[in-house]
């Protein structure tokens, strides 16, 4: 089945790409030029022109949203009847291959996937079978598991496991002589200490069959390098495989992508190197750059005509940008980046207001706006903030209800932020699983029970002991050195609890 591309409206390179054949594929798309629509119609076009089966399509993107989405595109170009396709997160098409094949490398397909607090109160439950010791100090003994796990999180991204993170460790320690200093000896400790752990953390999720999120990438890494034949079987069913905003990937997810296009290299990467902005989170923004490097033969297709933009802001945008020269693929490629706006508009001259302090910064944009708004051809639904996190907001909501502006905040999760949410949710989880720890701590700690923090400490301790969750620790409150005031306090929570299981069960009674 041919397809129309004229009825879409595509332009000469977004057509290219599309109907490229076989063979490694760099799209490099900037902000605006239609990236969706191109992934999405490659797809349709692979499909519908018999070049694979839906099944035998791959693409990964970084959202369960952006995934969606792209789906759903996809299903409503296609004939009914066109399933099977593996449109997912890397997480989640880690999560599905484990599930079906983790017995193959020892671990149980039934594990339970943590989440970070999970993670903590794993590692806080275990904390005395840890060989630590700078890193449990006895003051606080919990102080750096947060750290811990984050080191943990980077080596996994960075496709690291306890064996080689051991064996760096014991190579760095030869190289230790007399002439270093007792810092160094000291650095190196440290580095050793966290080697051990991490190896005996991986241990004990093995043991107790969990798995954490950067478990998933780093588990099938281990399941297709230890296991060639299941390797073999996923390369040989997956005919194309397709990475959304590639510039986002770390080594970990590179290396898989790179395994699954192994045997025929038909690999599309589309993405952006400017557009990177998740470093912070291990993203390797190298996997872009040095993607012709790994795939000798890869064709590059640039897009460049912009559909949403002023070419004022294009060529504002454009200058900022070339600050971060040459570590950018324009240079490194000898290729021309710069976007060109296809929007019928030339757009006003960018204004620049620079403030001493955010709280004033946010009084003027109020004040313009306030300004702006009062002139008949504006409504308050014209204008728009951007900010770069959502702690940013703050100031400027301020500011706009100073001045009796009327907004609306877009940023997600906002209501599950406030105190009051967290405390509920907290609640309903030990309602659900009394082993929730990390929930039952925020409830205990809430002030409306108001029971003293070295109290809390008592019972944590004791729990700690004797292996214990805080909620079995709290039933057994006679038996803790605690106030008898405290004792009270606790026996009524755990009296409201115990109501509320029981009017649970008696509401979802048959």
């Amino acid at each position: 089945m041919a397809r129309d591309f004229q009825n879409l409206k595509l332009n000469k390179e977004q057509i290219e790409a599309i109907k490229f054949g076989k063979g490694p594929l760099l799209i490099i798309a900037g902000a605006g030029t239609g990236k969706t629509t191109v992934v999405t119609e490659r797809i349709k076009y692979l499909i519908l022109g018999k070049h694979a089966k839906p099944s035998e399509i791959l693409a990964l993107t970084f959202t369960e949203k952006a995934a969606r989405e792209m789906e759903e595109r996809i299903d409503i170009g296609l004939p009914y009847g066109y399933t099977q396709m593996w449109v997912m997160t890397f997480h989640s098409f880690c999560e599905k291959i484990l599930r079906q094949e983790a017995l193959h490398i020892g671990l149980d397909p039934r594990y339970k996937l943590l989440t970070e607090a999970d993670s903590i109160q794993l590692l806080r439950k275990n904390l005395f079978s840890l060989d630590l010791s700078y890193f449990r100090p006895l003051g606080n003994p919990t102080k750096f598991l947060s750290g811990m796990l984050q080191h943990f999180s980077r080596l996994q991204d960075e496709d690291v496991n306890p064996s080689e993170y051991l064996t760096w460790i014991k190579l760095k320690s030869q190289k230790l002589d007399s002439a270093k200093t007792g810092e160094q000896i000291l650095d190196n400790d440290k580095f050793k200490e966290l080697a051990i752990a991490y190896k005996q953390y991986d241990e004990l999720k093995t043991k107790e069959g969990l798995m954490d999120f950067g478990d998933l990438i780093a588990k099938t890494l281990k399941l297709f390098r230890d296991r060639p034949n299941i390797l073999s079987k996923y390369q040989n069913q997956f005919k194309y495989v397709l990475v959304d905003e590639f510039q986002d990937t770390n080594y970990a997810q590179n290396e898989l992508v790179k395994l699954l296009s192994g045997k025929n290299g038909n690999v599309t990467v589309v993405g952006d190197d400017d557009q990177s902005i998740y470093r912070f989170r291990g993203a390797a923004v190298s996997n872009i750059i040095q993607f012709r490097q790994i795939y000798k033969k890869a064709k590059v297709i640039v897009l460049t005509k912009n559909y949403r933009s002023t070419q004022e802001i294009l060529d504002r945008s454009h200058e900022l940008i070339r600050y971060n020269d040459p570590d950018r693929l324009e240079v490194v490629e000898k290729i021309d980046k710069r976007l060109r706006s296809q929007v019928a508009k030339d757009g006003s001259e960018i204004r620049f207001i620079h403030a001493d302090r955010v709280e004033n910064e946010a009084d003027l944009i109020a004040k313009e706006i306030e300004k702006l708004g009062s002139e008949e051809k504006y409504k308050w639904s014209d204008f728009g903030i951007l900010v770069r996190a959502n702690n940013h907001s703050e100031p400027v909501m301020r500011a706009l209800s100073r001045h009796g502006i009327p907004y609306q905040f877009l940023g997600p999760g906002r209501l599950f932020k406030q105190p009051e949410i967290i405390d509920l949710i907290s609640y309903l989880k030990v309602l659900y699983d009394f082993e929730d720890s990390v929930a039952f701590y925020r409830v205990v700690s809430n002030e409306h029970f108001d029971i003293k923090p070295r109290d809390i400490a008592a019972i944590g301790n004791y729990a700690k002991k004797f292996n214990l969750s805080l909620f079995e620790a709290s039933e057994k409150i006679d038996e803790i050195l605690v106030s008898d005031e405290t004792k009270k306090k606790i026996d009524k929570l755990l009296g409201i609890i115990k109501k509320h299981l029981g009017l649970i069960r008696k509401e979802t009674a048959g």
